[in-house]
């Protein structure tokens, strides 16, 4: 099988750019599980609530669809902190099965709703900013840059905000240790009300990008939960940061492996590795053993 250098290249960097948008639908996840110890069965479902989202503020408001992002992501951090008081707080010390049940039940009434409102008819939004040339013929989407570019920005935010900012310090400490955190004056049930918000915004603001690279409808979530979760485990779940290097990786493959063998491999692949590091290195290639 003889392979285009140039294609190799544009299927890369196109990889790369999606994973970039990958990882930070899984920050989301990863920041829930890592402050709050809830696996978030939502997170799909509150991925697609972006998508509408944005699709409703382009085509209903006229909006410019970045700017939809930032008014969906901001939307979802209030979503989120009233989706922690009404399904999570109450749960929270209880068996994990019970916050599991909890999640879904969240992810099946909006599910429900946005069956009932949008049907499953798919949609997107048309939106293109061009392509970009990279020398030697290899081009990409100039939307797909743009939406890497927005991802690594948040993801910047994020990090200066968890390690620079007061209250971005008592999230880690109450990831650490809920109980000393409260010693120390810490008010846990507001940190961990903001840490599920700040999750809910960017599974919002990631399903706002994914939007305006792909198609969608209302059941599209559970593909990108289910590469959230497989990019949490390479990151490292609890590692926010990892997820951006998870979501890299796993761009990567999806890039790569179509140019050697058919693209139904490539989930195959995704969770053999997935598996693999389940079993060898089960904190994530980017986790602490801790």
């Amino acid at each position: 099988m003889t392979i285009n250098a140039n294609v190799l290249i544009a299927s890369l960097l196109d990889g790369l750019l999606i994973g970039f948008v990958y990882g930070l639908a899984a920050m989301g996840l990863t920041l829930i599980w890592g402050v709050m110890d809830v696996i978030n069965l939502s997170h799909g479902a509150l991925i697609v609530l972006g998508m509408f989202g944005a699709l409703l503020a382009v085509q209903s408001w006229g909006l410019h669809p970045y700017i939809a992002f930032i008014i969906v992501s901001i939307a979802g951090l209030f979503l989120g902190v009233i989706i922690y008081y009404i399904a999570i707080r109450r749960v929270l010390e209880a068996p994990e099965l019970t916050t599991l049940l909890s999640t879904f039940a969240v992810s099946m009434i909006i599910i429900g709703g946005g069956t009932a409102a949008f049907t499953t008819s798919p949609r997107n939004i048309n939106f293109n900013l061009g392509t970009i040339s990279f020398g030697g013929g290899a081009n990409v989407l100039g939307t797909k840059l743009a939406a890497a570019l927005l991802a690594a920005m948040v993801t910047f935010l994020l990090y200066m905000f968890l390690y620079k900012t007061r209250i971005g310090k008592s999230i880690r400490a109450v990831s650490n240790n809920r109980a000393a955190a409260e010693l120390m004056g810490i008010p846990s049930m507001q940190i961990l009300a903001l840490s599920f918000g700040i999750g809910t915004l960017l599974a919002m603001g990631s399903g706002a990008l994914i939007a305006t690279l792909f198609p969608f409808n209302i059941l599209s979530g559970s593909v990108y939960e289910l590469k959230s979760f497989v990019i949490g485990v390479l990151g490292g779940l609890g590692n926010p940061i990892g997820s951006l290097l998870g979501g890299l990786i796993l761009g990567f493959i999806e890039g790569l492996i179509p140019n050697f063998m058919d693209t139904s491999w490539t989930p195959v692949i995704e969770f053999a590795l997935f598996v693999i590091i389940l079993l060898v290195k089960p904190q994530g290639l980017f986790g602490s053993k801790d």
